[in-house]
């Protein structure tokens, strides 16, 4: 060999000894980063209720508070009856053509979550109008025909019972007309004290919860 390759062979060797530590420093560095990534991921906190429950602002308002006539407010609502109306929309038991599609997105830990976010918020008054006749006859006919499961005139809700007071008239409407039509099954409780009530009578009591403040 003569000097010339031998320098060229020497060069080259001493080249591919310099550029194998760069390699390895590389390689641990991006060991070290990957597992960094990893690590970071690993304890990062899990979404809040208030995360979790911030989808549902677009059709239910700021913290649970509807400016739809449309929409329910869930502010205040007790946990069962937002825990339990989300699993029936999941399942399909209760219709609702958005939010049964929502439903499926969600755990029951994350209904769980949700419910307990809107349960602590606020209990909101809409305002709205309405005829003062219908309102004094739902009064008289609340007390007799409601007040065990939906109390404090709708304020509270027994069990899974949902808050009627200060909810939008037309949401109760619509409601109710699920309910009579059969497009939404009836609890055996409510069926009870609804049977004997005209519609006129119902129409009264709807109207009277959409007036509690």
């Amino acid at each position: 060999m003569s000097q010339h390759e031998a320098a060229v062979s020497s060069s080259v060797f001493f080249t591919q000894k310099e550029e194998m530590p760069m390699k390895i420093s590389r390689f641990k560095w991006a060991l070290s980063a990957a597992a960094l990534a990893m690590s970071a991921s690993a304890f990062a906190a899990p979404p809040t209720p208030a995360m979790i429950s911030n989808a549902c602002a677009g059709c239910h308002g700021t913290n649970g508070a509807s400016a739809g006539p449309s929409m329910p407010s869930l502010a205040g609502h007790n946990k069962e009856s937002i825990v339990t109306a989300m699993k029936k929309f999941k399942s399909g038991e209760r219709p609702g053509t958005v939010m049964g599609r929502l439903a499926k997105g969600y755990s029951d830990a994350d209904f769980v979550a949700m419910a307990d976010f809107f349960s602590k918020q606020k209990f909101h008054a809409t305002s709205q109008a309405l005829d003062a006749a219908k309102v004094a006859r739902g009064k008289s006919l609340e007390e007799e025909s409601c007040s065990r499961c939906h109390m404090e005139s709708g304020k509270e809700g027994k069990d899974d019972s949902p808050i009627m007071a200060s909810q939008w008239l037309p949401y109760l409407e619509i409601q109710m007309n699920q309910y009579l039509s059969g497009h939404r099954k009836m609890p055996e409780k409510m069926a009870e004290k609804v049977k004997p009530l005209s519609k006129q009578d119902l129409d009264a009591l709807l109207h009277f919860y959409a007036s509690v403040k």
